[in-house]
């Protein structure tokens, strides 16, 4: 038996990921950089009439809507000559504000708030051109590489923090050079193919997810005032868990699921509500906290995932998609804002907490209703194409052939991975193509292809991609 037909052992697998290192270090060193200088800055001496991480959000937010606004000019971004250089010279002048601040005596409110500006707009303009590294790649992939690049984040993060003076400095001016040049890497992995701009239909924005993270964001600010320490979305301990245990479950059980399957589950979305509203009492403050941040941030994540799918279906770029996201911070804030004026009020502690939890509960609601609106959760979630000409024919095709895979996978009842061989089959991706994406080995792969050719009844490539509708290689 040739050694490359026999399935692998789980550890062997590992070498499937040698290709994650650029894309782990370009998003894992960018959010690093951010917590240290605006989320949680404690190397940094903080004595302004202003929270700088407040005028990051802000700002940060509306670099993401303005470049969302502009896609059809910019997309690809990581392709116009001024996007890289300015990214990282935008971070860098971050740096030495936020360096020079403690010292600048009466200046340092100027260098502050400027900081912010040239920081929100260096970490938004870095983190759009990772989704676009990102996004030629499977969903498999994609879940794998941004939840390990999440996780990496963290010990990075808590490594920077025990460093002082200097030392502190130094990784301020590391993290976006390493940043940007792990970035630039991973697009020089990509096909030339993937590297150049596309199409670009027109299409109502897809509002619908955005609604929802918006609503458990607003819901996560009212209650991150009680979380503990170590709680949190940006680069926390909480982070790292949820992170860790999402990487776990999609590399090691990808075969027995489908990950497009896993982000639409209305199931898992929600348990990402009912996690905003755990019961101290039971659980107690420490683990209610970790849970409400755990919620949180496998949402976030579950909703990027669902932008990276309508893009590969409906093919819009992804900086149209994503860039919006960046408003999510300010919900947060917001959230924040609410329970503040609640705090203001004179009630008892224990009858905010009260009132702050059945706004939580109705929130909660309210985007289960959103969820429930859709009759199936694997649809454009409000996204529809506005044009038909040629320039969106390559989409509409792509869209009916996606959803003439669903028929196919419901009536020949297809198990989750046999889906995904389907549907890359019908892409046109060669065996090989199939191996690197999903991870599996050759005899693996040819066997579930014998099980399908079975189950639908034909005999030939060719007769499988035409059942899908797709179009022969």
């Amino acid at each position: 038996m040739n050694s490359t037909d026999r399935k692998p052992r789980p550890w062997q697998r590992i070498d499937h990921l040698d290709q994650m290192i650029p894309y782990l270090f370009a998003l894992g060193c960018a959010r690093a950089w951010m917590t240290l200088t605006f989320a949680a800055p404690e190397g940094i001496a903080l004595s302004v009439g202003f929270d700088p991480h407040t005028v990051f959000d802000y700002a940060y937010a509306l670099t993401g809507i303005l470049a969302t606004l502009a896609a059809s000019r910019i997309a690809p971004l990581h392709a116009q000559p001024w996007a890289r250089p300015a990214a990282l010279l935008a971070m860098l002048a971050a740096s030495a504000c936020m360096i020079g601040a403690p010292g600048a005596g009466d200046g340092a409110a100027p260098l502050l708030f400027a900081g912010a500006i040239l920081g929100a707009f260096g970490f938004c303009t870095t983190l759009l051109m990772f989704n676009e590294a990102i996004a030629p790649l499977s969903l498999v992939r994609i879940a794998l590489y941004m939840a390990a690049s999440r996780f990496i984040a963290v010990p990075l993060t808590y490594l920077c923090q025990g460093l002082v003076g200097e030392r502190f400095s130094l990784m301020l001016v590391l993290l976006p050079l390493l940043s940007l040049a792990s970035l630039t890497l991973a697009f020089r992995q990509l096909p030339e193919r993937d590297r150049k701009a596309g199409p670009y239909p027109k299409f109502s924005y897809p509002w619908k997810p955005l609604a929802v993270l918006c609503i458990y964001a607003f819901a996560y600010g009212m209650r991150a005032s009680q979380l503990p320490a170590g709680a949190g979305v940006h680069s926390s301990l909480s982070t790292a868990l949820v992170m860790g245990v999402f990487f776990v479950i999609v590399y090691f059980f990808s075969n027995r699921f489908s990950v497009s399957v896993l982000f639409r589950s209305p199931l898992l979305l929600m348990v990402c509500g009912l996690l905003l509203i755990p019961a101290e009492g039971i659980l107690g403050t420490a683990a209610a906290g970790y849970l409400i941040s755990m919620g949180m941030t496998l949402m976030s994540l579950l909703v990027s995932l669902l932008f990276f799918d309508l893009s590969k279906r409906m093919g819009v770029a992804v900086l149209a998609l994503t860039g919006a996201i960046c408003v999510n911070p300010l919900f947060t804030i917001w959230g924040g804002n609410c329970a503040d004026l609640l705090a203001g009020t004179g009630l008892a502690p224990q009858t905010q907490d009260i009132v702050i939890t059945v706004a939580v509960v109705m929130l909660v609601l309210a985007s289960t209703l959103v969820l429930l609106s859709e009759k199936d959760l694997a649809s454009r979630w409000g996204v529809k194409l506005l044009e038909t000409e040629n320039l969106a024919a390559d989409s509409l095709r792509a869209e009916a052939m996606a959803e003439r895979c669903d028929a196919v996978t419901a009536q020949y009842h297809l198990s989750p991975r046999e889906d995904e061989i389907c549907r890359l089959i019908a892409q046109g991706k060669t065996n090989a193509e199939i191996e690197r994406e999903l991870f599996i080995a050759p005899g693996t792969l040819k066997a579930h292809i014998q099980h399908i050719y079975v189950k639908v009844g034909v005999h030939s490539r060719k007769e499988l991609v035409a059942l899908c509708g797709g179009e022969a290689a």
